[in-house]
Parts: C-alpha cells; sequence; structure tokens
C-alpha cells in the first residue's frame, strides 16, 4: 500500500489496473488502517479520476454478498453525499415517490458518515428496520418493487474502511462510489455528486461500469440533488452517450427556493418531513422531492421527459400509492424482525 500511497502524493494518477491492486489491499484484514486513511486522504489531495473510482467501484461491487434477485429493470437513486448542505433525505423519500409511479428501486444507503442524518438513519426513526436479512430485503423487492439496502449488511469487508471513513471525517473516494456498488445489478440511476468540476466525470464512471442509461446531477448551491435554488448542471447517459443539460426548477414549473427551505434535521426530524410531503403538504421539501422523482423518472425511461416526470412524481402523492409504499415498507420490516426472533 505504502507505494500506492507515495503514488498519489506526488499527484500522479493511478491506472486501472494499479487502482484495482490498491483497492484489494483497502478490503485485506492485514492492512493496517492507517494506511488507508492515509492513501484515502493523498486521493482527496490529488483529485479522484474517473478510471480510479470505477476500478475502486468494480472491487468494492465483487466483494459484496450474492443476492440472487430475479431479473428486472432495477434502478438506483442513491446520492454521493457529502455536500454538507444539512438537507433533508430527498433521495430516500423519492424512492418512495419513485416506486409509486411504477419504477422498481433498489436503494443503497447508509447510515450517517458525513451527514448529521443517513439514509438508514431517517428509515429505521420512521419505524423501517434496516437489521432485516438480505433475503427479507429480495422478498420485500419482489413485493413491493422497492427495497433498501444497508451497505454493512451487503458489504460485509467494509469494517477496516468504516473505521477509516469516521477517522477522516469528511468525504472520501467511498462517496463517489458509494452509489456505484449496489449488489443488485442496475439497468438505470439517478444520481448525485455535489463537484460541479467531476459531473461529466462520473458520468463516464457510469458509463464505464456498463449503465445503458443514468443520469448524473450537480444541483445549484453544490446539492447532490436537484435543487430549487438556481441552475442544477446534468449529464444523460444514454447508450454510451453522454449528454450535458442544465435544469432550473421554472423549466418543469416548479417555484424557485433556497436551499435553507429545505433543512433537515436528526433521523426523527428527517422521518416527519418525509411523512408530511409523502402525505402532500405543500412545500418546499415537497417540490425539490417532486424535481427529483421527476428526474429519476425520466432518467428510468418510464416518461420522455422531465416536465412529465414531475407530474408524475405529484400523482404519486395526490393518489396515495408513494405514501402506501412508506406504510407497507414498514409493516414488512417489521413482520421480518419479528419473524427472525421468532427463529
Amino acid at each position: 500500500m505504502r507505494e500506492f500511497i507515495e503514488k498519489v502524493e506526488k499527484h500522479e494518477q493511478l491506472s486501472y489496473e494499479e487502482m484495482i491492486i490498491a483497492s484489494k489491499l483497502m478490503f485485506a484484514e492485514d492492512t493496517e488502517v492507517q494506511h488507508i486513511v492515509g492513501f484515502l486522504n493523498a486521493l482527496s489531495k490529488k483529485g479522484e479520476t474517473s478510471i480510479e473510482v470505477a476500478a475502486l467501484a468494480t472491487v468494492m461491487k465483487s466483494f459484496a454478498i450474492n443476492l440472487n434477485e430475479p431479473v428486472g429493470d432495477y434502478m438506483d437513486n442513491c446520492g454521493t453525499g457529502g455536500d454538507g448542505l444539512n438537507s433533508f433525505n430527498i433521495s430516500t423519500t423519492s424512492a418512495f415517490v419513485l416506486a409509486g409511479a411504477g419504477a422498481t428501486i433498489a436503494k443503497h444507503g447508509n447510515r450517517k458518515i458525513s451527514s448529521r442524518a443517513g439514509s438508514s438513519d431517517v428509515l429505521e426513526a420512521i419505524g423501517i428496520h434496516t437489521s432485516i436479512s438480505p433475503e427479507a430485503s429480495i422478498e420485500l423487492l419482489k413485493q413491493e418493487g422497492l427495497t433498501f439496502l444497508y451497505a454493512p449488511n451487503v458489504h460485509p469487508k467494509l469494517k477496516t474502511i468504516g473505521i477509516a471513513r469516521k477517522m477522516i471525517g469528511k468525504p472520501t473516494i467511498f462517496n463517489l462510489v458509494g452509489p456505484l456498488t449496489n449488489p443488485i445489478n442496475l439497468k438505470t440511476q439517478y444520481t448525485g455528486i455535489n463537484r460541479p468540476d467531476f459531473t461529466m466525470e462520473y458520468a463516464e464512471v457510469l458509463r464505464i461500469l456498463g449503465r445503458k442509461r443514468a443520469i448524473v446531477v450537480c444541483g445549484a448551491g453544490g446539492m447532490d440533488e436537484a435543487s430549487l435554488a438556481g441552475v442544477n448542471q446534468l449529464v444523460l447517459v444514454d447508450n454510451g452517450d453522454l449528454i450535458p443539460f442544465k435544469l432550473t426548477p421554472d423549466d418543469v414549473g416548479l417555484a424557485y427556493a433556497p436551499i435553507s427551505a429545505i433543512r433537515g434535521g436528526d433521523g426523527h426530524r428527517n422521518a416527519q418531513i418525509m411523512r408530511n410531503v409523502l402525505q402532500g403538504e405543500a412545500s418546499a421539501y415537497l417540490d425539490t422531492v417532486l424535481f427529483n422523482s421527476g428526474i429519476g423518472l425520466f432518467a428510468s425511461g418510464i416518461v420522455s421527459s422531465i416536465q412529465e416526470g414531475v407530474k408524475m412524481a405529484a400523482d404519486s402523492i395526490q393518489s396515495g400509492k408513494a405514501l402506501e409504499k412508506l406504510e407497507a415498507v414498514i409493516t414488512f420490516s417489521q413482520q421480518s424482525v419479528q419473524h427472525e426472533v421468532a427463529l
């Protein structure tokens, strides 16, 4: 590992083959945590490349457990996190809206690392157990077209790396690879990044990893979600083509709102915001979910335009379908835990 740390500290880019080796060393049980910290810090200081991100994502997914999911058109809408803006859990809330609109969502997530409440924190606060078995997660996917995969449950070799990330306490390359390592084989993806300078490169990573269709967004104000605060930068990955475009809330009939209007809190506060949104309570929170869900539906190919996607997302909420998905997932997870305890 030392040779890779030294090379990166000299601001030299690693080849795909070198990053594969370095990534495998990070997952090796005998690698010292301080070496992992040094390597991650060096990468962050140098600036990660699309090749390095793709190689790490490939290795990390290879170590994930095999979920044996049935063949399907699965989509993830997990963002990279790490924008430091303390917004509520937009993509987690949007997952219920997307599922209510007919998309099949396998959402990858984790606890808070560099935010106040990660996906798993808000899910547990609203009554969804993230400790259900991988087998139960797949059964939920079959029944509801929606499941949540808690990273430590499906990536058993992340323990030492998790320690290193907590020691660092700020975003690393693992924030970038998080949305890319879903153990379920994805057909499409909608993901966000808080680095406008890396948006096109991140789309290139998705192309390298074989996504046929995907959208990467860097939101106004540096959000890793589409933002109501101004101009959003996006890249559409469409059968090998990378197509950049820009989008404002005005373009899809939504009102401007500053980032301060969608501030979140801890898991319990964000769970209440999520329930309010899924109940259709008018707010910037709701509009932000409609914006991102609309883009997600366009990324999935369910609709032919983002404007159409926003309307379909609104119907998912107004019809009660999105809230029904939430209640169904809560009930399923609680019954699964009771069943596993009984055994």
